[in-house]
């Protein structure tokens, strides 16, 4: 059997290489980024399914959930942002509930 090198030096398979249609795509692309709002899709009972056999017949132990993770990845960078959100939102009430006060106070 030949090598993976020897392959891609035959000119016949040389383009290979270059060509984006056959490159591998990376994880991060292939997998929808799922947000805080959805992270109960992991745990939750409604999503948990055990199957006892595939779609040919033979036995399986697995349930969705694991079938979940291949196709999600949970995103923690949107998390930080909207909490570090959350805190610049309840920062700017909090300026805002002390303004108003004031302003009652003078009328």
């Amino acid at each position: 059997m030949a090598s993976q090198e020897e392959i891609l030096r035959d000119e016949r398979f040389s383009r290979v290489t270059r060509d984006p249609r056959f490159w591998e795509i990376p994880e991060e692309e292939y997998k929808v980024k799922v947000d805080k709002r959805f992270r109960s899709m992991f745990h939750d009972k409604k999503f948990k399914l055990k199957y006892t056999v595939d779609k040919r017949g033979r036995p399986v132990n697995f349930s969705t959930v694991e079938d979940l993770r291949n196709f999600y990845a949970v995103s923690d960078s949107d998390s930080e942002l909207s909490e570090s959100d959350s805190k610049a939102h309840t920062g700017k009430k909090a300026k805002k509930k002390k303004a108003k006060p004031k302003g009652k106070a003078d009328a």
